[in-house]
């Protein structure tokens, strides 16, 4: 799926369709450039998903947990920025691959950084800055990515 995200509004646009669409285990991979959107999708996927308080970016804590109630479930949604990660076996030190237990949904930013430990995507979401827009593709890689790109509703995608 692809669509062209033409302001910062669209990107919310996108993360509150995003948050509509979760399911317990899922773990999304967001790739992108410094500045094409990624901490700001999450933010509004978080916020939609029911978090009222603020979203900061994970980039010196490496991740940052939240609890939400998606279908009356309470589930942990970690959101992990491994910009900073100097390498893949820093992942594994951190404890972080226990998160990816098939309940949590993880959201990783740099997802790069730990190419190797990092356990694969059901969802990879590509984002290119565009003009003054944004870029956006959605990947599916399981049944459960499946299962969220057909629950996504999203006006935007192409």
């Amino acid at each position: 799926m692809k669509a062209h995200l033409r302001d910062e509004s669209h990107t919310t646009a996108l993360g509150v369709s995003l948050a509509r669409a979760l399911l317990p285990g899922l773990s999304i991979h967001l790739h992108g450039d410094l500045g094409a959107g990624k901490t700001a999708l999450t933010r509004a996927l978080l916020h939609a998903a029911g978090h009222t308080g603020h979203v900061k970016s994970p980039t010196y804590t490496l991740s940052e947990p939240y609890r939400v109630t998606l279908g009356g479930q309470d589930v942990n949604v970690i959101h992990y920025d491994l910009y900073r990660m100097g390498s893949p076996e820093e992942f594994l030190d951190a404890g972080f691959r226990e998160d990816f237990d098939g309940h949590n949904i993880c959201i990783v930013e740099w997802p790069e950084k730990a190419e190797g430990v990092l356990p694969p995507p059901d969802l990879r979401v590509i984002l290119n800055v565009a003009g003054e827009g944004r870029d956006v593709e959605l990947q599916a890689f399981s049944a459960l990515g499946n299962s969220c790109l057909q629950r996504l509703h999203f006006p935007q995608i192409l």
